[in-house]
């Protein structure tokens, strides 16, 4: 739940120049990403609306809306529907390593939270025991949770897991991530093929996303493999482009 309207003191605005060279939505934007740097503005707390901020600071509606841009691309802040302009800390860069989403925002001083959307045991398909690489008809575990980084919405996760994982807690799966469980159960997971691609959200994602209608996602597609080469999770998830991206590593051979 997102915090109520955050108090900005006085002093965060004082000495803006109205006739100097740097623009005023440039100096607003700089004042505001310093209060989100040093906690004056917490992540989860939220803005003022616009005209309410001009109005405190003096400026006009345009300058306001253009500085909080500045840091809406920058990942600092997110407009949400019926909640307003909230803060967040920034966007989260995931190296392509055999991590979990818990596990990334977690290292990275970040409160994950899971709600979980689906969970319920059917016969694979065609397509979903191609890709665990069992026998159609077979019993899997279908898995879809929303997953939150401080409060804001981030990623969909959709993931099926084989026969021997069924009797998953799901009570656990709420509070914890879904690698950290299965190597608590001893697994050892080795190696994925994963696939990185993008796509326009469903009407679905964008609701649960806090997006437009139709807007564009960063997706992964990953089966992960554990030490004897068996297919332990197949994993479809989908992330909000503004704040998750994928970092990469090239050497030259």
């Amino acid at each position: 739940m997102a915090q109520n309207v955050q108090d900005l003191p006085r002093e965060l605005f004082s000495g803006i120049d109205r006739s100097g060279s740097v623009p005023l939505y440039s100096q607003v934007a700089q004042r505001l990403e310093q209060a989100i740097a040093d906690g004056t503005l917490p992540a989860g707390s939220r803005l003022e609306n616009e005209i309410a901020l001009g109005d405190q600071l003096g400026l006009s509606r345009p300058t306001i809306r253009r500085a909080i841009q500045e840091l809406v691309d920058k990942g600092l802040l997110v407009r949400r529907r019926g909640v307003g302009t909230q803060v967040v800390h920034g966007p989260v860069t995931r190296g392509v390593e055999l991590t979990s989403l818990f596990e990334d925002l977690a290292s990275s001083g970040r409160t994950p939270r899971t709600t979980i959307l689906d969970a319920d045991v059917r016969p694979a398909d065609d397509a979903e025991a191609d890709a665990l690489g069992v026998t159609v008809g077979s019993p899997v575990l279908h898995l879809r949770r929303l997953r939150f980084a401080d409060g804001v919405p981030l990623a969909v996760l959709d993931n099926l897991l084989p026969e021997p994982f069924l009797d998953l807690d799901r009570a656990e799966l709420a509070t914890d991530g879904l690698y950290s469980l299965l190597r608590a159960r001893g697994v050892t997971m080795r190696v994925a093929k994963q696939r990185i691609g993008a796509r326009a959200a469903t009407p679905r994602e964008s609701e649960l996303l806090d997006l437009p209608p139709g807007a564009a996602l960063l997706t992964l597609a990953r089966t992960a493999f554990d030490d004897s080469g068996r297919a332990i999770e197949f994993g479809q998830h989908c992330y909000r482009p503004d704040l998750y991206s994928f970092e990469v590593t090239v050497v030259d051979r």
